[in-house]
């Protein structure tokens, strides 16, 4: 009987499969970004970011939160879409020409974008402190006693005014450029509550896509219409706004007191 030397073959190690890569974001999403990047054309770019470039992003942003635990923020869906936002301001600047990809570069800028926010929530942490651990003197000294009711109210008041102020704006001749920003603040404006949303690169691209200017176009003409608000504002804070009803109170002896602008029946600017 002869002997078998022949040494026993080691085991194969079964180990995972790695992945195929990153179906999401490819080369031709990397084309996308790279061809936004230098074309000047309001059609094309909007193309190619909707079929392209905005579902890319939307995968890299909610595997990067996933990845690196980011949803124990709090309110982190709206992180989410507000990140999803802000990428959009700067595709501009992703430069081909210095080497690194559209892929590493955005999902880097992703990334320390919500370790940022990791950052200023953990200061807001460190500085709330709970109501029943101020001591009473300093909590009747400072805490606020103001009637939310008034203050929702009044914000109604100046929100109404300021459409108001905004429609007298139509009597003033513009020139066409100066018109088109006017016409895309008025739809802005026509849901102030949306407006927290927008970061103020967010806001200079909506009023971009709306009115094809570019953003030198838009900021001179937006400045145009700042200034008009800043008087309104100054004429709002004094009580003087032109449409604000004024109710003159009339005193037991008759005599007319200071009179106070209201909007709708209800005095502005009153806290109970």
């Amino acid at each position: 009987m002869t002997e078998n030397n022949s040494e026993p073959k080691p085991k194969r190690r079964r180990g995972r499969k790695r992945g195929t890569g990153r179906h999401y974001f490819t080369q031709v999403h990397e084309d996308a970004i790279v061809q936004y990047a230098k074309s000047n054309s309001l059609k094309e770019r909007e193309q190619l970011y909707r079929e392209f470039i905005q579902p890319a992003f939307n995968e890299l942003v909610d595997k990067i939160v996933f990845t690196y635990k980011f949803t124990t923020l709090p309110n982190i869906d709206e992180l989410r879409d507000e990140c999803k936002i802000w990428l959009t301001t700067i595709l501009d600047k992703f430069d081909q020409s210095k080497g690194s990809k559209a892929f590493s570069y955005f999902s880097v800028i992703t990334k320390n974008w919500f370790i940022h926010k990791v950052k200023k929530h953990a200061v807001k942490r460190q500085r709330e402190m709970q109501y029943d651990q101020i001591p009473r003197r300093i909590e009747e000294q400072y805490l606020s006693t103001e009637n939310p009711y008034h203050k929702h109210v009044e914000e109604q008041q100046f929100w109404a005014a300021l459409n108001s102020e905004i429609k007298s704006w139509e009597q003033i001749t513009m020139k066409p450029a100066e018109k088109k920003v006017y016409e895309a603040v008025k739809i802005l404006l026509s849901n102030p509550d949306d407006i927290e949303i927008f970061n103020k690169k967010a806001i200079y691209l909506y009023l971009r896509e709306l009115t094809g200017l570019n953003t030198k176009q838009v900021v001179n003409n937006l400045n145009k219409l700042r200034a008009k608000y800043r008087t309104f504002k100054a004429d709002w804070d004094e009580g003087n706004v032109r449409h604000i009803e004024v109710d003159e109170e009339v005193s037991e002896d008759g005599e007319k007191e200071n009179s106070r602008p209201k909007l709708g029946g209800i005095p502005s600017g009153s806290h109970g």
